[in-house]
């Protein structure tokens, strides 16, 4: 789904977004301190109880059709419902200056088979903030299964292996050179849209590989302001109000996010949010009733 809003263009806007000029002065100094990216970076993990409603979902889900419906789906919906009530979330830096995104743009990589050895390549879907979790589970899935043919190379593979043939030398000159024109605005349209360094928020599962979800870092190349890891369902010992132990069921989560798209109460109350919305991912059948735009 496409973003269909439609807003004037004016001077300093970029293809993917319109700048942001009415935040307080200390937001437009901030990238000018925090270089990059990667120096900018605030860390936070959280856990996710499923044992009732997330997983009686899920199978709800798949016996709706939904063959392979999972927590990265109910993931990647539940920040696309975030955008659409916190929308400074979905901000970008780029050249040094803050951009609003015009649409939801969701990364992953994927493994084309579960093997050490096997090809890897990288899916990125936009959306509109209306989309619901079945917008998600469609367009993902005729993603994945396009692109976990072996050997099938997609238009981001041959570009990658057209790098490939460069000369180390000319290679970080071309890097060079592709950075310069992301600075400013002007490199082409065609290598934003299928650059997985340039979205609203890349996402990776752990629980795939059996093991917790990491801190993964922010690219200093491209303008992805959001990294989202999440692991293995892990069993633990709760204490209910009654003073009765029992188990349930856990998925730890991780997200790295760039402090100065907007401030930590901004994207603390966004998290909460989204918090709230995997705890109830029924939330995610249907479109929001509204959707919030970013400031000018």
């Amino acid at each position: 789904m496409k973003n269909t809003a439609k807003r004037k263009w004016r001077l300093g806007d970029r293809f993917e977004g319109h700048r942001v000029r009415t935040l307080d002065p200390m937001n437009y100094v901030s990238p000018y301190i925090m270089v990059n990216r990667s120096g900018a970076s605030n860390l936070i993990k959280d856990k996710l109880e499923i044992t009732d409603k997330i997983d009686e979902y899920i199978m709800k889900k798949r016996g709706e059709g939904l063959k392979g419906f999972g927590m990265m789906y109910i993931f990647m919906a539940a920040y696309i419902r975030t955008v659409s009530q916190y929308p400074g979330i979905n901000r970008f830096i780029s050249g040094q200056k803050i951009y609003a995104r015009n649409n939801v743009q969701i990364v992953i990589d994927i493994k084309k088979k579960m093997e050490l050895d096997a090809q890897s390549t990288t899916i990125k879907v936009d959306f509109d903030p209306s989309a619901t979790v079945y917008d998600v589970f469609k367009a993902f899935a005729e993603q994945f299964e396009l692109n976990r043919v072996e050997n099938d190379v997609s238009v981001f593979d041959k570009t990658a292996r057209a790098l490939n043939y460069i000369p180390g030398v000319f290679l970080k000159f071309t890097v060079w050179f592709l950075k310069t024109l992301d600075y400013f605005g002007l490199l082409p349209r065609f290598l934003i849209k299928l650059s997985p360094f340039h979205g609203s928020m890349f996402i990776t599962s752990m629980g795939s590989l059996g093991i917790p979800p990491i801190y993964h870092h922010l690219y200093d190349f491209g303008n992805i302001p959001v990294f989202i890891a999440f692991g293995k369902k892990t069993p633990r010992l709760s204490l209910t109000r009654e003073g009765k132990i029992v188990e349930k069921k856990y998925i730890d989560f991780s997200v790295v996010t760039d402090e100065r798209i907007c401030d930590g109460h901004y994207f603390a109350t966004a998290l909460k949010y989204m918090r709230e919305v995997l705890k109830n991912p029924e939330m995610l059948d249907n479109p929001p009733e509204k959707i919030v735009e970013d400031i000018d």
